[in-house]
């Protein structure tokens, strides 16, 4: 309803025009009354104020500040957004300053006329448009209600003062300043629309993204070496080893551990040393089954 209701607006401002209305006598009154002689003590600062509306320093501006939210949240989706509002403000408002052609106060050629289809360049105001896309994306983009109030209001006085500052300086008429603020609304109402297009390019570059890394882990991983040569068991001395090939089977081997022959209890085995048996050899000594001898006294 919001952006039928611009949209009302916008072409009601045209056809005021078109059909040379009280809007236009309103704007040939203002421009007579020439705002920078009334109050010549303010030109200076509006004369750097009225920059807020152009669309290279503000683009720069704002696209540094959501790279850095970019950076810091890891996703590029308030680039994207951004660069979407600037391709259809400068297509549509582009689009109506060629196609009505409508001359500046500086250059009117008849008191009273609409002054459309002349060739001009200025209706809508391309200053009063970008102004209200440029800081409005940032509203449009908060992260939390409260900043998006305290933005949205920003974003408001910042385009209507640069509006009315072209009027001040004479530069545009009244009109264009309503038709380009009506052209910057209808930007940020449509900017929902193009959200799914928007989610799925995020996709596709990051998907891209992380294609291309993988590519290079692969190109900088080492190549795995080649199994080494084993000789035939057998074989002569000088015959040439066999290559292995990867994944052939070995033949079991025997386990190191198991001692070939039969195996003899540990109370049979006699503990023996380098140099032979732990025990020195006693040959007066008798075994143990044989009966003590008695010890003679004296």
């Amino acid at each position: 309803m919001l952006f039928s209701a611009t949209l009302a607006f916008y072409l009601a401002i045209v056809v005021a025009v078109l059909t040379t209305s009280w809007l236009v006598r309103f704007d040939w009154q203002v421009m007579f009354f020439r705002p920078y002689q009334q109050w010549p003590e303010i030109h200076a600062f509006l004369d750097y104020w009225v920059v807020l509306g152009q669309r290279g320093p503000t683009a720069v501006m704002v696209a540094a500040w959501l790279g850095w939210r970019s950076w810091r949240q890891h996703t590029i989706r308030p680039l994207l957004m951004f660069g979407a509002s600037l391709l259809l403000l400068n297509v549509t408002v582009g689009a109506a300053k060629i196609g009505m052609g409508r001359l500046g106060p500086h250059y009117a050629t008849t008191i009273g006329a609409h002054e459309m289809g002349l060739g001009g360049d200025i209706f809508p105001s391309g200053h009063t448009a970008n102004a209200v896309v440029t800081w409005g994306i940032l509203a449009y983009l908060a992260s939390t209600p409260v900043t998006r109030r305290y933005l949205s209001a920003l974003s408001a006085v910042v385009s209507l003062s640069v509006g009315l500052t072209t009027v001040y300086l004479g530069t545009h008429w009244l009109s264009d300043v309503l038709l380009g603020w009506a052209a910057g609304l209808l930007i940020l109402l449509a900017l929902p629309w193009v959200e799914p297009l928007i989610a799925r390019i995020e996709g596709w570059i990051f998907s891209l993204q992380e294609s291309w890394r993988e590519r290079r882990i692969g190109a900088a991983a080492p190549a795995a070496p080649l199994p080494a040569p084993v000789p035939r068991p057998g074989a002569p001395v000088d015959e040439p080893p066999v290559l292995e090939p990867v994944g052939a089977a070995r033949p079991a081997r025997a386990p190191a551990y198991l001692a070939p022959g039969p195996h003899t209890p540990r109370s049979e085995r006699s503990p023996v040393t380098p140099a032979g048996s732990r025990r020195p050899p006693h040959s007066e000594r008798g075994s143990r089954n044989t009966p003590a001898r008695p010890v003679a006294g004296g």
